[in-house]
């Protein structure tokens, strides 16, 4: 796989439902520990689970694993876990806004609200992942990311547990890329400058 060209600013989002946490847990078990580009996770979740998720991810991942504070700048090396029952919105000033508005596609936090925002405040410089899930959540999402000059890309559907969530996608617009674990973990590898 060639090397991605890689920007300062760059960030990397990932929205997943049912079936998406082994995958999640198996792509950031891979990334090295200085891995340099941020990355926002946007899980669909019960809120009654919301720290043992955190714990999980924290014990599975090589890089620092924090919950989205608002007003919080986005930094490297770090992968942002969204909180539950909040929307997570990222600002021009790489900075998290949490918002408590109505619920999207059933969900807070809403995959379509981060990856719409993150798409305007980071265009190019964007990489969006949609994973296994049981609704539309993310589809307009990562058609705003490819419209706004972003690289998409959905979990394979014959390895999703649950493959409606990357098949809407795939039927809303054009994605870049359609892969398993193993292959998006190669991806964000990829992303590290030389």
């Amino acid at each position: 796989m060639a090397k991605a060209e890689v920007n300062k600013g760059n960030l990397v989002v990932i929205g997943g439902s049912s079936g998406s946490l082994q995958v999640i847990i198996y792509i950031l078990g891979r990334l090295p520990n200085d891995y340099p580009i941020p990355v926002l996770l946007i899980i669909h979740r019960a809120y009654s689970i919301d720290s043992m998720l955190l714990d999980l991810l924290v014990l599975k991942s090589n890089i620092k694993v924090c919950e989205v504070e608002e007003k919080e700048k986005i930094v490297p090396s770090c992968v942002y876990l969204a909180p539950a029952d909040y929307h997570v919105l990222i600002e021009k000033d790489e900075t998290f806004t949490l918002d408590y508005s109505e619920k999207l596609n059933f969900s807070r936090p809403s995959i379509d609200v981060s990856f719409i925002s993150a798409a305007e405040a980071y265009g190019k410089n964007l990489t969006g992942i949609l994973l296994s899930g049981a609704n539309e959540d993310g589809a307009e999402g990562l058609k705003e990311i490819k419209e706004q000059g972003g690289h998409t890309i959905i979990q394979h559907p014959d390895e999703a547990v649950v493959n409606y969530m990357p098949l809407q996608a795939s039927y809303k617009s054009e994605i870049d890329e359609v892969l398993d674990s193993e292959g998006i973990a190669r991806y964000l590898i990829s992303l590290i400058p030389a």
